[in-house]
């Protein structure tokens, strides 16, 4: 009886009442729904949140707490976090503090006690849109022209606002258990655009000494350190608005062997001449079936994103300034783009998380492979 009230209203004035969860205020951010069961923690401090609140569809969220080791970044970005049901009472022996412990440590505004199940259907019908949470207004035409005076992601630099300030080079830390056995044989270069730290952990477990440079940072500076390979990571937002990355993949490619992760996939498009668009409601969650087509193999993968890549004209294959570009996987729900290699030089990309975390491991084979075509 003693739950502060809190209201969640989307900018089409669909309302939604329940009850504060971690911090207390106002929050706005574009609105998406994860389908993952698990993995909350994970989720919360995946960068490519910036700019956007979740909604858990899994109705039953913050039993096993929060703890040190399964953090994905320095710190969560997202803007709000919504979910049906909240565990006040953790039970996990790794645990340290509860989730709305953590969300009000981290100023993060949360509502629970709302149907998320009504909520994930209209977003997946109406599309995602923006929203605000609110735990000292309540009223909705208020509410709503608040939403209105906020700027959409679209256009938006939001890289800018999750990269590291400075390069550092990746220690292996004990949070994941596995540590590569043996000395650092590649030296790779990871262009942070809202990088999560399991990405370095595989490069790591794969054998590389891992720098992680600026968004920013010049091509000229990343050859200047003659890495043997260059990764360009996930992160949020819209690829288009970040243009100075794009400058940084021209300068790169043909010299380095590159791999594309997520965002870092859709930059590479971006430079080798196709084109992105914003996805109705987005791939977001541990799910999501990818066939590969050289194989004809499908691989369950988690997926974050918002925007994808356009098929190119030509079917399977695009001609760019850098020779032929191969499609390489599929989604299987929306026939989607998610990988692409290029035929004249070594650069290819996915759209999903071979990282995973949280998520299925299928595709963890893929940090091997940019390991092979390091060798080569």
């Amino acid at each position: 009886m003693d739950k502060q009230k809190a209201l969640l209203v989307l900018a089409d004035g669909t309302t939604y009442k329940g009850y504060s969860l971690g911090a207390t205020g106002e929050t706005i951010g574009e609105v998406v729904f994860n389908t993952s069961l698990m993995g909350y923690q994970e989720i919360l401090t995946d960068p490519s949140y910036k700019g956007q609140m979740i909604v858990m569809t899994y109705p039953l969220i913050g039993n096993y707490g929060i703890n040190e080791n399964d953090y994905e970044s320095r710190k969560p970005f997202l803007e709000g976090f919504i979910v049906k049901e909240y565990s006040p009472l953790p039970s996990n022996w790794r645990s340290l503090i509860s989730l709305d412990e953590f969300l009000k440590k981290k100023k993060i505004i949360g509502i629970q006690g709302i149907d998320t199940r009504a909520l994930t259907t209209h977003i997946r019908d109406c599309g995602a849109q923006q929203g605000i949470i609110s735990t000292i207004d309540f009223d909705v035409p208020s509410l709503t022209q608040k939403i209105k005076s906020s700027p959409a992601l679209d256009g938006i630099d939001t890289v800018k606002a999750v990269t590291c300030s400075d390069l550092y080079e990746w220690k292996d830390d004990n949070g994941h258990g596995k540590t590569h056995i043996g000395s650092k044989k590649y030296k790779v270069v990871v262009y942070d655009c809202g990088v999560k730290f399991n990405i370095l952990r595989n490069l790591s477990n794969a054998g590389c000494c891992v720098t992680v440079v600026p968004a920013q940072t010049s091509h000229k500076k990343v050859l200047d350190m003659n890495p043997d390979g260059i990764v360009l990571s996930n992160g949020p937002g819209d690829p288009s608005a970040v243009p100075y990355m794009i400058e940084n993949i021209k300068g790169v490619l043909g010299k380095k062997p590159v791999f594309g992760i997520c965002l870092g996939h859709q930059l590479l498009a971006l430079t080798l001449g196709l084109r992105t668009y914003k996805l109705k409601f987005g791939h977001h969650g541990g799910n999501q079936p990818v066939m590969d087509l050289t194989t004809r193999k499908v691989e369950i993968t988690a997926q974050n994103h918002s925007f994808a890549v356009s098929t190119p004209p030509e079917g399977t294959v695009h001609k760019s300034p850098y020779g032929n570009v191969e499609i390489t996987h599929l989604n299987l729900n929306d026939q989607s783009v998610e990988g692409l290699k290029c035929h004249s030089i070594p650069a290819f990309s996915v759209q999903y998380h071979p990282e995973a975390s949280p998520g299925p491991h299928d595709a963890n084979y893929l940090f091997e492979r940019f390991i092979e075509i390091i060798k080569r």
